[in-house]
C-alpha cells in the first residue's frame, strides 16, 4: 500500500477525507465576498499607484525650497495618499472594482449595485 501523502488531502482516496459540509449558498456568498474584497483592494492599489506617480511628477517639477522636496512632508503625503486611496476604493469612485466584478461574477448582481 502506498503511504506517501497526497498533494491534496481531499483527493487522497474516495471517502477517506471529506471537506466540511458547506452549503452551495454559503460557498457562493463567501465567493462573492472574497471576490468583492479582492476587487476593492485592487482598486485601492490602483488609485494609490496613480497618486504616487502624480506626487512624483509634482516633486520633480517643484523648486528646491518647495515643501514638496521636504522628505518629512513626502512621507506624510504618501501616507495620506494611501488613506485617500482606501477611502475612494471603498466608495468605488473609479469603478475599477465594479469592472473586475463584472468579469469575475458575470451572472451575479455585483454588491453595491442591487
Amino acid at each position: 500500500m502506498d503511504r506517501t501523502p497526497p498533494l491534496h488531502p481531499f483527493l487522497a482516496r474516495p471517502g477517506a477525507l471529506k471537506p466540511d459540509a458547506v452549503t452551495p449558498a454559503a460557498a457562493d456568498a463567501a465567493h462573492v465576498a472574497n471576490a468583492t474584497k479582492a476587487a476593492v483592494e485592487f482598486e485601492s492599489f490602483f488609485i494609490a499607484q496613480m497618486l504616487k506617480d502624480m506626487r512624483a511628477t509634482t516633486r520633480e517639477m517643484a523648486d528646491e525650497d518647495s515643501v514638496f522636496k521636504d522628505r518629512v512632508n513626502q512621507d506624510m503625503q504618501d501616507m495620506a495618499d494611501g488613506i485617500l486611496a482606501k477611502q475612494m476604493a471603498g466608495q468605488r469612485a473609479f469603478g475599477v472594482a465594479d469592472a473586475i466584478l463584472r468579469q469575475l461574477l458575470p451572472e451575479k448582481i455585483t454588491p453595491g449595485n442591487t
